[in-house]
């Protein structure tokens, strides 16, 4: 488990993580959400070691990074795939890093066949797409066999393919009940990949929630109904404290109440229903609502 209290980093006037406590579980992958500029990128460094924060602390089943016996068996991360020797092939670069850490070498073997490079394991990285670069990184993080694993917008580079592949790999390393913390600016793939999703905005956390609760927390989400009943049904929903417009003469669009809620009014009005549905908001659009106001950087739209 991650577990964040208070965590704060400032570079000289600037905030970049304000204040921020959270806990990321096992057994669920969590989306880790934010505009540019959010902190994103370094709330991952703090808790792996790589800067100090101004205050507050960032532990790692409960030990800072820098107190783990054998850090890369506790936690797998990427954040950079292009950091290593450009010179040096990607099983000489897993074989140094098990080397270092006290893992057998036949792991090298096994976490280049899961991430599809047993085929390239002697390419030099400085000759390899940006995309094998990823899967190299994705090795790496894995070779451990750590319990806790961070991924840096992982699908970078990626082709349909290995984004299929690497979600499919996320989903199974949670099902195996570990922690999977996952960056990413690619909404609709987290939508098909996060359990839950932790939003941040200006360094300060938004929401901390499922992700079935984000989106139903959206007021894109709203409930569909057909009834010959429309003008009654209306009015039964509004006293009930539902808000309800009505884009035809048999149907209304209900928010800030569940489908199961509207049903029961119905049922208890008396009234005839034709069609009763969610009609979901996409996480995109959860996700633009919660951070409209935190855009640190945004291009000026077309023709404004």
């Amino acid at each position: 488990m991650i577990s964040l209290k208070g965590l704060t980093k400032r570079y000289g006037g600037r905030t970049a993580v304000d204040d921020l406590s959270l806990e990321v579980r096992p057994g669920a992958v969590t989306g880790f959400l934010g505009p540019n500029g959010a902190g994103k990128s370094t709330t991952m460094r703090l808790v792996l070691g790589l800067d100090r924060p101004t205050s507050g602390t960032a532990l790692i089943g409960g030990m800072p990074y820098h107190k783990l016996k054998n850090p890369l068996r506790t936690v797998g991360a990427l954040l950079d795939a292009r950091a290593l020797h450009p010179g040096r092939s990607g099983y000489a670069h897993l074989a140094a890093l098990a080397t270092g850490n006290g893992i057998p070498r036949r792991r090298v073997a096994e976490v280049l066949e899961t991430v599809g490079m047993a085929g390239a394991a002697r390419k030099r990285a400085g000759t390899l797409s940006l995309g094998m670069s990823q899967r190299l990184g994705i090795a790496a993080a894995l070779l451990g066999e750590p319990e806790v694993l961070m991924f840096d917008e992982p699908v970078n580079g990626l082709d349909p393919d290995g984004v299929r592949w690497i979600r499919g790999l996320m989903r199974e390393l949670a099902g195996e009940g570990r922690t999977v913390f996952v960056s990413s600016h690619l909404m609709s793939e987290m939508q098909q990949t996060a359990d839950h999703l932790v939003v941040i905005g200006k360094g300060r956390l938004i929401r901390d929630a499922p992700l079935a609760e984000v989106i139903a927390g959206s007021s894109l989400t709203a409930v569909v109904v057909r009834t010959p009943h429309a003008r009654e049904l209306a009015a039964t929903l509004r006293a009930a404290g539902i808000d309800v417009a009505r884009p035809a003469e048999n149907e209304l669009v209900a928010t800030g109440a569940p489908v199961e809620r509207v049903g029961d009014l119905a049922h208890e009005a008396g009234i005839r229903l034709h069609e009763l549905r969610t009609r979901e908001a996409s996480l995109e659009q959860a996700y633009q609502e919660l951070t409209e106001q935190s855009m640190e950087y945004g291009a000026r739209r077309a023709g404004a």
